[in-house]
Order: structure tokens, then sequence, then C-alpha cells
């Protein structure tokens, strides 16, 4: 009993974002489990057992990864079986956190009914090993980096991780190895010890040093007129905004971004822009921020996460970004204690053409889930993503094919929080929870990729609408003096000249 409480503590402590194995055989994906009782009763690891685990859990489970146990031969994985059977019944395992009726990830580790199926039988028959000689062959993992990087980082020295507590988040600033700015192909982050990583992301430090950046800094307040007017004034014409304000328009609005160049976490490949003929642009000069979040794993030890960086050999004709608003919440009303679905609402209208591949939801203990919907300019909804969301596997869903976003659309982004005692993660629910980067402080950031044109500015792709915008706020003023009569003014970028309301989505209470 000890073993199998150990091992499923393990199983769900571990992390993982993509499994990356042989390409998935999909015959047999199905609502239920097509396999007859017979045919269950003659399951053994080498002909059945064993091809499910090289395609969904080696990537994680065999030596020097983020799991505690290899899966990598019938010796290792015997003793694991009941373990096994109780992780991918109760669907624990793979991590896999999106609601099936949204969207389609090409990085989607779900088992179908038939390999759950499978893998329940194998340990109900006593864990078979069966003959030898229908094993299909070892998979080649591959060891150091995988994509021969020409030019690496590191955190500077070995950071001490000490055998228990509760995980902490620390910061590396490290020169940036780039003087000029340069297009990279794919950035590759390798952790020196993955059983202690729980995720690195590896951002540009912001230039401006105030105000601080802070995860939970807030956005542009929807009801703040001056920053309504400085946005529009971006998409004026210089004299005419001179003449409406009875000054020169500003030079840059409100920084409301963060930006991300990578994220790492357990399972997870190298990232790779030229999937999409793009490459990522990487800023020149001054430092880059590391950030490692270590959780004790029982024994101290160790880290120096390193990242690889592999060169575009042309400059591309499209970029990759990676951002989300610093935070969509309202940073005046902590939730509430007690409160067991504290909803957060808000949207990002683009104000460039996009293609939409990539999303990450991040909260933290009390996080429930996050859904992402796209509003297309006339009207039509989709959701692409309704997720789940557990701080011990930071997940990135990685779309089947890019969705292709016109200008003017908006991505509205619901989340909820469980700040009440039926959260087993939550810390203290007879606290109310503030805002901020803290773990015991909460966010919401829903991070997102998107493939742009290559002089696209991050800044200018997305105006911010938090919770509590109302319609007649988002709409542009009529009273400005000589906006009808001036001839070619732009729309503003995320200011339409009519209310667009938010979609009416259900309120969940899962």
């Amino acid at each position: 009993m000890a073993r199998f409480l150990f091992s499923i503590l393990l199983l769900t402590a571990a992390e993982a974002a993509t499994q990356v194995g042989p390409p998935r055989d999909l015959v047999g994906k199905s609502p239920v489990a097509t396999l007859d009782t017979a045919t269950l009763q003659a399951v053994n690891f080498n002909k059945d057992v064993f091809p499910i685990l090289q395609r969904n859990c080696q990537t994680c489970h065999r030596p020097g990864e983020a799991a505690p146990m290899s899966f990598l031969t019938y010796d290792s994985a015997r003793p694991w079986a009941k373990a096994i059977k109780q992780a991918v019944v109760t669907k624990n395992m793979p991590p896999w956190f999106a609601d099936s009726g949204y969207g389609s990830f090409r990085n989607d580790p779900s088992l179908t009914p038939n390999e759950i199926a499978i893998l329940a039988a194998w340990s109900d028959n006593g864990a078979p090993e069966g003959d030898a000689q229908l094993k299909p062959k070892p998979v080649q993992w591959p060891t150091g980096w995988r994509t021969n990087p020409d030019v690496i980082i590191s955190i500077p020295e070995a950071y001490n991780v000490p055998a228990k507590g509760n995980g902490e988040i620390k910061a590396f600033l490290v020169p940036n190895p780039f003087k000029e700015d340069t297009w990279v192909r794919s950035i590759e982050v390798r952790p020196g010890n993955p059983s202690v990583v729980h995720h690195v992301m590896l951002q540009v430090p912001e230039d401006t040093p105030t105000p601080p950046f802070s995860w939970g800094a807030p956005a542009v307040p929807c009801t703040d007129t001056l920053s309504l007017q400085e946005n529009f004034n971006e998409a004026l014409p210089a004299n005419l905004a001179s003449k409406l304000n009875g000054g020169p328009a500003p030079v840059k609005g409100p920084k409301n971004f963060a930006i991300l160049e990578a994220v790492y976490a357990p399972g997870a490949p190298p990232t790779d822009f030229g999937l999409y003929d793009s490459a990522k642009l990487i800023r020149g000069g001054g430092n880059l921020r590391i950030e490692v979040h270590y959780t004790p794993n029982g024994t101290a030890t160790t880290d120096q996460t390193k990242i690889g960086f592999k060169l575009a050999t042309r400059p591309p004709e499209l970029r990759y970004v990676t951002l989300a608003p610093k935070s969509l919440a309202n940073v005046k009303k902590p939730i509430p204690a007690g409160e067991s679905n504290w909803e957060t609402r808000g949207e990002l209208e683009f104000g460039q053409d996009a293609q939409l591949v990539w999303l990450m939801p991040h909260m933290h203990l009390r996080g429930k889930d996050m859904t992402f919907t796209l509003v297309t300019p006339n009207g039509n909804e989709e959701t692409i993503l309704d997720a789940r969301f557990n701080f011990n596997w930071q997940l990135g869903y990685e779309l089947e094919k890019p969705i292709k976003v016109r200008k003017g659309s908006r991505l509205v982004v619901v989340a909820h929080h469980d700040n009440s005692a039926n959260n087993k993660f939550n810390p203290d629910p007879t606290k109310e929870v503030t805002w901020g980067d803290l773990t015991t402080n909460e966010m919401v950031l829903p991070w997102f990729g998107v493939v742009v044109d290559k002089n696209v500015d991050p800044e200018k792709l997305l105006a911010i609408r938090q919770t509590g915008c109302t319609s007649a706020a988002r709409t542009l003023p009529a009273q400005v003096p000589g906006l009808q009569s001036a001839p070619n003014v732009p729309a503003a970028p995320g200011l339409p000249s009519r209310p667009l309301p938010l979609p009416k989505l259900p309120v969940k209470g899962k």
C-alpha cells in the first residue's frame, strides 16, 4: 500500500506540457472501449502494454527525465502495474485538461478508451510479460541537446535545491549573448536536474525600470478615459492628434503585455518556430531573464539550467510572438475567503491579422479553469479551449491547425478561481487572496502564441479589456472635434466604432 500511495503522489507531482514520441496510432479512438473479454484476458506487456508506454509515457518515464520511475523495460514497469491502472482509469495520467468538445490539439497525449482498458486489464491479469518476440524495438530517445544549438546560455552557477519545502521561483539575469537583434529558429531549454524543475520561462526584461515589472501588475482599466485616449492617439496622424488634444501625440502608450521567448515543462519538445515558417526576434543587448520554478523531491540536489538557440538562416517573413496581458483581473478586488467560483472575465482585441497557434492558461494554487473564445468581427463565436487548471501541470495547448484571426476579432478569456475548502491545493480558505506574482497570490495569465507579419509591434497587436468593461466605455468618443471630417483617419486599434458586447458564455460551476 505504501508503494502504491507513493507512486500516485509522484505521478501527480511531476509535470508535462507535450508528449513527444513515435507517431500516434489513432485507430480505435472512440468514446468507449471496444475490446471483448477474451482479448482483455490475453493482454500482456510485450505485445499490448509496451507500445502504449512508448507512445504516451516514456517521454518523461525514463532515466534522467522528470518522472521518478522508468517504463523502458518490463522489469522497471512491472512494480508499478497497479499504480499505472489507477492513474489511467482516473485519467490523471497522461495529464491533459482540455475539454474534448472544444478545439483540436496536436500535442494531445490522451489515451483512447481501448488503451485504458488494456493497461487496466494488464494489472488485473497479474501484469504478465508475454512473448519477448512480440515486443517492439526500443525507442532511441535523444540524449543531450536535440537541436544542436548555435548559442548557449546558462544560469550563472549551480543552484542548491533543498530536500524539502513548498518550492520556490528563482529569477536569474544573464548577459544577452546577442548584441544585435537576432532571429532564432528554435529555443531549447535543458534543466540540469529535471526532477526538481517545475517549469522554466525565458524573457527579455522590460527596458523601463519603473514601474517594476510584476506578473500581477494591472492592465489599463477600460474606464480610464485618458488611457483610452492615449491608445486612440496612436492611430491618428500626429497633426490631428495634436489638434484634438492641444499638444503632441504620445510617443508610446502603456506597456500592458508580458512577452515570453520560451517556456519549458517536462515532456515538452524544443520550441520550433519554423513549423509555421516563422522565427522569433530576440532583441539585442542588455540581459535575459531565466525564471525557474523549483519543486523539492525529497533529496537535496542542484540544478544549472541551460538554454540553447538555433539561429535562423535567413530573415523570415513571419514572426512568432508569445505574449499575455499582465493581468485581466481587477487587482483592487481580492478573491473573497471561501469563494468557490470567483470569475475573471476580459478580452483581447486584435489590431492586426494573425494566426493563433498556441495557448497556455496560467494561474496559481486556486486556479480552477480557463476558457478562450474567439469572436469574429461579424459576431461568430467559437470556443477554442476550455481547460481545467492544475498548478502541478503547466500545460500548453498547441492547436492542430493555426487559426486565422482577422483584425477586429476578439479573444474572450473567462477564468475561475476556487478559494474554498473544497480546493485541496488551497493553503488557507479562510483568507482573501490578493493578486500578485507570489505563489500565495493569484493571477490570470492567458498566454498565447501567434504568428504575424515580421514588422508587427507586439505591443500594438492587441488591446486589453478587463472585467467590468462596458460597451459604452469601448465606443469611440463621438464628441471629439474634427474626427468625422478628417480624411483617411484609421480606426484606433482595439476601439471599434460601435459597441461590441462580450459573448454570452455560460457561467461555469465546475
